[in-house]
């Protein structure tokens, strides 16, 4: 699952892992993205301790085995992270999905967390380059699937989704105690602290608060990327 930061990518983790027959990883690739680019993130040292900062090892182990011999295998990944020099071959032995979402809501969650973010910082230039490249080496259409639609309307729209991936809608998706999880990320003491007060998926999200006029430009230089996509949600 590729999406950028803010994109609900947790929470919809979280849905996959209560299914039962699905392990789950957090963000691969975060503390090879961290080491290469000397990026300053929340809690940037301990993320790099906790991960693997080779990339082509962490790529490797993408592919398997999957852990405790599950059925599917669920990998958070962000956009952002999968760096141009990063080897992309094992992304042809995945079922990539892209997650979306608009980008005003995706700047005003991010700039709580992180200010003055740039478009870099979000991911969606990065999203639809990827999104172009595996329609290229697949030749078909990847899924997509927005955090829009999933709190509109989470069991028609998991429910389509795991269609599409060929597995069974699971109930239990929809579902999950709240608090972390042993399978969270090092770093979710500073970017989890909605989605573990949750015990599932949110009700739709409300009209859009005002922006800070100085995000405008950057929802703007967004926006194109995210409609590139969302022309093909599911």
């Amino acid at each position: 699952m590729w999406s950028g930061p803010r994109n609900m990518s947790t929470a919809l983790m979280y849905a996959f892992a209560a299914r039962g027959d699905c392990s789950v990883w957090d963000e691969p690739f975060y503390a090879a993205y961290l080491a290469a680019t000397g990026i300053d993130h929340p809690m940037r040292d301990d993320v790099i301790a906790a991960g693997e900062v080779d990339a082509a090892k962490v790529a490797a182990a993408c592919l398997g085995p999957q852990p405790a011999g599950r059925a599917i295998w669920y990998q958070k990944h962000m956009t952002m992270h999968m760096l141009p020099e990063f080897d992309r071959a094992f992304m042809r032995g995945l079922t990539n999905v892209f997650l979306i979402r608009h980008p005003a809501r995706v700047v005003a969650s991010y700039s709580k967390k992180r200010e003055a973010p740039t478009l870099a910082d979000i991911g969606f230039v990065q999203q639809a380059k990827l999104f172009e490249q595996v329609a290229l080496f697949s030749g078909k259409i990847p899924l997509v699937v927005d955090s829009a639609d999933i709190r509109a309307d989470p069991r028609g729209t998991l429910g389509r989704l795991c269609a599409a991936l060929g597995i069974s809608f699971v109930e239990g998706m929809l579902y999950w105690e709240a608090g972390p999880k042993p399978y969270d990320g090092v770093w979710a003491p500073h970017w989890y602290n909605a989605v573990h007060a949750s015990t599932g998926i949110e009700k739709p999200e409300g009209p859009l608060s005002s922006l800070a006029a100085d995000y405008a430009p950057l929802v703007e230089q967004a926006l194109p990327y995210y409609q590139r996509l969302a022309v093909h949600r599911i």
